[in-house]
């Protein structure tokens, strides 16, 4: 099945960021107005995922973001998209990427 994708240019302003990756990643640079929700906390936490707005699912490359994904749509979800290229496409078009601390972040 192909999974729903959109690229980090495509991604509207006032999308729902769900970035699944790990502490440290998020620590070190993430989109700003994301929210982190790290992968294998996603099935215990589904109530705080919204079903009434675009959500965009975003990690480092694209891979553990199409698998949540993939398991989102397979729990009754309809408005999940795969960014493409994840966090690395995202800094690498030219996007905004922040630090926990509010300064200029990376993408590890």
């Amino acid at each position: 099945m192909q999974l729903p994708a959109i690229s980090a240019t495509a991604v509207p302003a006032d999308a729902y960021l769900l970035d699944v990756r790990e502490d440290d990643e998020w620590a070190a640079g993430h989109a700003p107005g994301a929210v982190h929700l790290p992968m294998m906390q996603v099935p215990a936490r589904l109530e705080e995922i919204p079903r009434d707005a675009e959500v965009v699912v975003v990690c480092r490359v694209g891979g553990r973001s199409s698998q949540v994904v993939s398991y989102l749509l397979n729990n009754g979800f309809t408005n999940v998209v795969n960014l493409d290229g994840g966090m690395q496409d995202w800094a690498a078009s030219g996007r905004e990427v922040v630090a926990g601390d509010g300064q200029p972040g990376r993408v590890i």
